[in-house]
């Protein structure tokens, strides 16, 4: 693999990261009514890739959180 390649794993990786994160953040914050599903299926849904995080935020979610 050249550097190249290396730099844009890394990148890729660093943004799956923090953007299940940020929704593993909201799943916690967001009371059990107002996420459509299993919380432990979002949170291991969103572990496995970025699609299933933005999955999560879409589909996952009923309205704002309360706070």
């Amino acid at each position: 693999m050249d550097r190249r390649q290396k730099q844009v794993i890394g990148t890729a990786l660093v943004v799956h990261v923090v953007v299940a994160a940020l929704t593993w953040r909201d799943i916690r914050n967001r009371p059990d009514e107002r996420v459509r599903g299993n919380k432990t299926f979002w949170r291991v849904a969103s572990a496995l890739n970025t699609v299933n995080s933005a999955a999560c935020w879409v589909v996952g979610r009923r309205g704002p959180a309360s706070g």
